[in-house]
């Protein structure tokens, strides 16, 4: 009774304080613990935050009572409420003098289990995405689920580089936790909704928030929330992001925890990349230069043979009915595809030396297996979950 007591507390207090933990931690750390505070008279609270405070009043049996009841809630509809004193609460999100009172967690997974002994890395950047930062995002995912250690991903549920993250790591078999910037019971975009519904009934994955239930999703709590995913994560890999930007936030505030970051190197004048070479220039950041020195730099190397298999043998693995010389050929355009990045097929005709024709139905069949796209341009791009 006593620990759900606390329990309550926490999430009174988490309701409280949200924007400022710190000072519900000081407060803790004075006082003893969260019941301790509620068991307070008025005047004594008024004396410790102060009689001027804009805390003043709040700290009471109605504010305890609501808490109480949205626990009950909440738990009935699978979501559970983990205080920061509680067993389970990530170790990694506590060093952090600014982790949340308590968090909500939506998960078939135990929170012992979900925040264990798993090494976590963070995989962040823009919204507004680069076909080179989608094929890398991918590559460092699919990279990393080939490591024995096989990390969690985390990230924020966000368009561009955070869902391509998640997608990528359940379709690589990894465990992946989503920090929200909504209440539990919201999904934001609300596009996600069924992939996160999948998440939080996927064995190791999550939805988490510090957020109460009804918070809406106002730009300052993505902001916010930014702190959680570089808390609760080892390291930080940014993909692409400007120089102001959400991911570019977080990578600055795991490099204030004093956890590793990398970013992926770009194109100078492409805004989507300043980013990140600010990081790398300003020695934040370690720059990526493949997924096998990434992998190694962060001690999880992929172990020998667990490479990517040649083009060649890619194709003949799918395509068994073709011969020889056309499995060859269907190899040079896909490597051709990768070295030229949104090339279309006039051009990729030409580079190849197959003529349009062939050129054309070959490209056809590699999109009819999703292993390539091709727009109304004719513009071709590699699916990397497709093209292992």
């Amino acid at each position: 009774m006593k620990k759900t007591e606390e329990k309550y507390c926490l999430c009174a207090l988490n309701r409280i304080f949200g924007f400022e933990p710190k000072v519900a931690h000081t407060l803790i750390s004075h006082i003893g613990s969260a019941s301790d505070i509620f068991s307070l008279a008025p005047k004594d609270i008024d004396a410790v935050i102060g009689p001027w405070s804009k805390y003043k009043g709040r700290i009471c049996q109605q504010a305890l009572d609501a808490a109480a009841e949205e626990v009950e809630r909440l738990k009935g509809n699978g979501i559970i409420f983990l205080g920061h004193t509680e067993e389970g609460y990530p170790e990694l999100l506590n060093e952090c003098e600014d982790a949340p009172i308590g968090i909500y967690i939506r998960s078939s997974t135990p929170p012992n289990e979900l925040f264990g002994k798993r090494r976590s890395i963070a995989v962040v950047g823009t919204r507004d995405i680069s076909p080179y930062g989608t094929e890398w995002c991918s590559r460092i995912v699919d990279g990393l689920s080939r490591s024995p250690e096989r990390p969690v991903i985390v990230s924020g549920l966000a368009l561009g580089t955070d869902i391509c993250a998640h997608k990528e790591a359940m379709e690589s078999g990894l465990a992946t936790i989503a920090v929200m910037a909504t209440g539990p019971e919201t999904v934001y975009p609300y596009r996600h909704k069924a992939f996160a519904e999948r998440m939080a009934s996927t064995h190791g994955c999550a939805l988490i928030t510090d957020y109460p239930p009804g918070t809406a999703p106002l730009a300052i709590h993505f902001l916010r929330r930014n702190r959680i995913i570089a808390g609760l994560s080892d390291s930080t890999i940014l993909v692409e992001s400007r120089i102001k930007g959400g991911g570019m936030m977080t990578a600055r505030l795991a490099f204030s925890y004093n956890r590793e970051v990398y970013a992926l190197p770009g194109r100078v004048d492409d805004p989507r990349s300043q980013g990140c070479n600010l990081l790398i220039k300003s020695r934040m950041a370690e720059a990526i230069d493949s997924v096998e020195g990434l992998t190694e730099s962060l001690g999880m190397q992929i172990p020998k043979g667990k490479g990517n298999v040649s083009d060649f043998e890619f194709i003949q693995s799918i395509f068994r009915n073709i011969t020889s010389s056309q499995t060859q050929e269907m190899a040079t355009l896909l490597s051709s595809i990768r070295k030229s990045r949104g090339i279309n097929l006039d051009d990729l005709a030409d580079i190849t030396g197959l003529g349009y024709s062939k050129t054309s139905r070959l490209a056809g069949m590699l999109e009819m297996e999703g292993i390539i796209s091709i727009d109304l341009l004719q513009r071709c791009t590699i699916n990397i979950r497709k093209s292992r």
